[in-house]
């Protein structure tokens, strides 16, 4: 059964049926940054928007919705606010990925998308797709059946027509398709370079399993603590298990197979200067947080955010 965190609610639309396109998360914010304070909710809503963003008012919904779902903008009071991380990614004189072009940003959007839910978690079929679906090989039928099957075991009612274009619109964001009506639906997803999901003949799809070349280690590591704060009792040593297996966790999320997590691990010791080590001694796996990692470990997350951008 899908395992949703007290207080939060599985939403499967807000998306407009529109995956994630590479400039949006920047307009989102180049928007909401013209104002000093709080941006009114109108900065989405008006008529103005469709030549503020410069696509279909259909399209300015779905900004606003990936802004929010990929933790740039705040739903604050009276509208919408960049949050820490869209200025240190977006700014346009000191920001690390300032046109959202590298790879770091987009497997961190990834993440966000696609990690444990938190209490303004939008994308349930993500989560769903990459932490429940544990067959190699699926199609949409397969899960549109299976959502269906655990929202009744919710008591939610969710038609089955939207359930469907949700996850029409979660395999497109990875997988484009063919064809489009304007040059915005043309255009690849963000999300579609990662390469995490193949599409095959007949209709179905395929998970790639291994090392993801294109994956920073700081974006693993910032991952890895994120995934870890989230944990209840979360103590200072970790099963290798949990890092790669767990609903949540880098290993399902980012679809690693268990020798690229044990790459991975091993070289996070170099990345933070000992302060998250790997241990294999008696058959037993486990990486320990150390130091800043253990004390502070909203801080080494920012560290590690900043070492992923440094050589990418």
């Amino acid at each position: 059964m899908l395992q949703m965190p007290s207080g939060v609610r599985p939403q499967f639309s807000g998306h407009e049926t529109f995956p994630l396109r590479q400039l949006w998360l920047r307009k989102a914010f180049d928007a909401v940054t013209e104002y000093e304070g709080a941006a009114p909710r109108a900065t989405f809503g008006d008529d103005e928007a469709i030549v503020r963003f410069g696509v279909g008012k259909n399209m300015v919904s779905s900004i606003r919705f990936w802004a929010t779902a990929c933790r740039m903008l705040d739903e604050v009071e009276g509208g919408y606010a960049a949050t820490d991380l869209a200025h240190l990614l977006f700014d346009p004189e000191k920001g690390l990925d300032p046109y959202c072009e590298k790879s770091a940003t987009t497997w961190l959007m990834h993440w966000f998308l696609a990690s444990k839910p938190h209490k303004t978690h939008k994308t349930t079929t993500w989560y769903f797709l990459f932490n429940y679906v544990v067959q190699q090989v699926f199609d949409r039928e397969a899960i549109v059946n299976a959502l269906a099957g655990m929202i009744d075991e919710h008591g939610l009612r969710i038609s089955l027509s939207t359930l469907k274009r949700d996850v029409e619109c979660c395999i497109r964001s990875y997988v484009p398709r063919l064809g489009g009506d304007s040059p915005e639906e043309m255009s690849e997803p963000l999300l579609g370079e990662l390469g995490l999901i193949q599409q095959n003949a007949k209709g179905s799809f395929e998970f790639r399993r291994g090392a993801k070349r294109s994956l920073p280690n700081g974006i693993f590591a910032f991952a890895l603590l994120d995934y870890w704060q989230r944990l209840e009792h979360a103590g200072s040593v970790m099963a290798f298990d949990r890092v790669a297996h767990d609903y949540g966790s880098p290993g399902r999320v980012f679809k690693l197979d268990e020798t690229a997590v044990a790459d991975r691990l091993i070289a996070l010791e170099d990345l933070t200067h000992g302060q998250i080590q790997w241990t294999e001694q008696a058959g037993i796996r486990q990486v320990t947080r150390k130091g800043a990692a253990l004390e502070d470990i909203k801080q080494t997350m920012g560290r590690v955010l900043k070492a992923a951008y440094a050589k990418h």
